[in-house]
């Protein structure tokens, strides 16, 4: 006020706020609340937040905590993302007993905001003071902080999904579900096909027993009960999708296509309302695409001009779809020139803005990539086509720098060690610039 020569009278005028109530705040005889606080900030000229440290230090550290003062605070601090002030703020809650509930339930509510970084800490010290390992609150918390932990960082995503592991088996059922196949996407984005095979093994158990339950005691999901997000047999249909991939990866074509046909025949789901029927005729089309897949990996050259027709008109679908015909070639030496050059402005555009646009998260598409223009780089160089390999060899190390895919760099460092001798003196630089970018990111 001082600074800006207001009077009482002048800043009760421009808050629209009464003059007594105004004295009462400069005397420290009245509470300030956020929402009066934000009008004074305003008034200052200050943007929203500019006094929230202050108010911090001189209205909550030595008073009795109020919920109903600290929660909007609270709010309005995860709006503008002040983290610091949360983490303050929730620091001298929990050192008072009785908070932990309240905190949980404001997590909740940030959490469905989309509000993720603020949820976390709350997530975070609301877990450290549950007392009772296997509370379904403290199981909540960390699967909670298992999906905000969630990025582009995947040695970080890998750290999330081992140490959220445990908690699985202690969500309610109605959570479990979405759980498993959480934790089964975030191993198959890291190709970790042993960690992926487990727990889609467990997600297929429990979604068959989940399905059979509802069926035996005619459940509806239209109930006020808790229920998972999809139908019990998506998730079974799901967790054999995934073990289909694993067995694929792991060259074990024949249980790979056993598992494709057990999805690919949903007729033992007798529900006819709409989404059920939506999502067996989209089993059924994923199997189709599926099975070409598996027999290309199986080295049936043959079917690679029906796959090539069926991929070319679904945009979200050519990228993995060329990263499995490489595959292909690198292992069978097939030559697949034609279909890289009917494919060129794609992989073009790809390499230089590899946005998802298509039904893939993010994370898959960042795990899509570096396999992809590492498998690329194999197949020129071994033709001896150099400039394109190292072109591929490059890019997927600057990736997989970025997203710290610790298995991806040390996979690119021995193909250069093996190819070195072939690259050009602006290849050796570039690539000793990256190396050097590994370095600083692992001191």
């Amino acid at each position: 006020m001082k600074d800006k020569e207001l009077s009482v009278s002048d800043l009760a005028r421009v808050t629209d706020m009464n003059p007594g109530t105004i004295s009462g705040f400069v005397n420290g005889n009245r509470k300030l609340s956020v929402y009066q606080l934000d009008r004074f900030t305003d008034a200052m000229g200050h943007p929203v937040g500019y006094y929230y440290d202050w108010y911090i230090s001189e209205y909550l550290v030595d008073t009795e905590p109020n919920w109903r003062r600290m929660s909007p605070f609270l709010e309005n601090c995860a709006k503008l993302n002040k983290l610091d002030c949360i983490r303050k703020v929730v620091d001298m809650l929990l050192d008072k007993l009785g908070y932990a509930i309240p905190l949980f339930e404001l997590a909740e509510h940030f959490f469905e905001e989309r509000l993720y970084e603020a949820a976390a800490i709350l997530y975070e010290n609301v877990a450290l003071t549950e007392k009772k390992q296997y509370s379904e609150r403290l199981s909540i918390c960390h699967y909670r902080l298992f999906l905000t932990r969630q990025g582009e960082d995947q040695q970080k995503n890998y750290e999330a999904a081992i140490q959220f592991e445990c908690y699985v088996d202690r969500l309610d059922e109605a959570n479990q579900l979405d759980a498993l196949k959480a934790l089964v996407n975030t191993y198959r984005s890291l190709r970790k096909w042993d960690k992926a095979d487990k727990f889609a093994k467990v997600l297929g158990y429990k979604a068959e027993v989940q399905h059979k339950f509802s069926k035996n005691n005619n459940v509806d999901r239209d109930e006020n009960n808790k229920r998972s997000f999809y139908p019990a047999f998506v998730y079974w249909a799901f967790a054999h999708l995934i073990q289909a991939e694993v067995c694929d990866a792991k060259k074990d074509y024949a249980m790979g296509f056993k598992h494709i046909q057990l999805y690919a025949d949903l007729s033992w789901v007798q529900e006819t309302d709409e989404t059920t029927v939506k999502w067996k005729n989209q089993f059924k089309e994923w199997a189709g695409a599926n099975t070409f897949v598996n027999r290309i990996l199986a080295g049936e050259v043959s079917v690679l001009p029906d796959y090539v027709s069926y991929f070319s008109e679904r945009k979200d679908e050519i990228l993995p779809a060329l990263d499995i015909i490489i595959e292909a070639a690198n292992q069978y030496n097939i030559n697949v020139d034609e279909v890289l050059q009917k494919f060129d402005s794609e992989i073009t555009s790809y390499m230089e803005q590899q946005v998802n646009e298509g039904r893939y998260s993010q994370r898959f598409i960042n795990g899509r990539f570096i396999h992809f223009s590492k498998e690329l780089s194999v197949y020129y160089l071994t033709k001896g086509r150099f400039t394109d390999g190292f072109k591929f060899l490059l890019s997927c190390l600057e990736k997989s720098t970025l997203i710290n895919n610790k298995s991806y760099i040390i996979k690119i460092v021995k193909l250069f060690e093996e190819y070195g001798k072939h690259a050009s003196s602006e290849i050796n630089e570039a690539y000793k610039n990256l190396i050097k970018e590994v370095d600083e990111d692992e001191e």
